[in-house]
């Protein structure tokens, strides 16, 4: 009892001084924004990420074929569930928000049981706008045919600015 009155003064006196909950918050331009049912925050009521942020955080890159590119391509980026993981995700359903305002919803489970990526670079390369950038959700397709389908195609919203996790 005595640490949380502690820490709340600490708080209160301190501003400068965040709380375990708090993100970083971005030195570059904000590529995504996360609102929703999220307990980290660095923005109001929402989490901003930059590129760098998003690139540090636990990922993977993979080569696959995808029904938008030629041959196989490598892509890479930080794993959805380490973007949830990172906010303090709590909801069941994540609405996927493109730059012109396309979204689409998908179920949580997409980034906890499986190896999706919020893909930034293609190739090595950072993604531009033109390229289906800066932000692809792309789903282990290299791990699994049977995501090789309309189901999980229909899901891989491309030009992502922002996440809004629902209840």
């Amino acid at each position: 009892m005595y640490r949380a009155a502690a820490a709340l003064i600490a708080a209160i006196l301190l501003p400068g001084v965040s709380t375990a909950a708090d993100l970083p918050l971005p030195k570059g331009a904000v590529v995504l924004k996360v609102t929703g049912e999220i307990e980290n925050t660095n923005n109001g009521r929402e989490a901003d990420f930059d590129m760098a942020a998003l690139e540090a955080m636990a990922g993977r890159e993979a080569r696959m074929a995808t029904p938008w590119t030629e041959g196989k391509t490598a892509f890479s980026g930080p794993f959805l569930r380490s973007v949830l993981a990172s906010v303090g995700a709590r909801g069941k359903t994540i609405r996927l928000v493109a730059l012109n305002d396309y979204s689409a919803e998908i179920p949580v489970g997409d980034a906890t049981d499986l190896d999706t990526i919020l893909a930034t670079r293609k190739d090595g390369k950072p993604m531009s706008v033109r390229d289906k950038g800066p932000l692809f959700l792309i789903y282990p397709f290299d791990q699994s045919f049977e995501l090789y389908n309309e189901k999980y195609f229909s899901r891989s919203v491309w030009q992502i600015k922002e996440l809004v996790i629902l209840p």
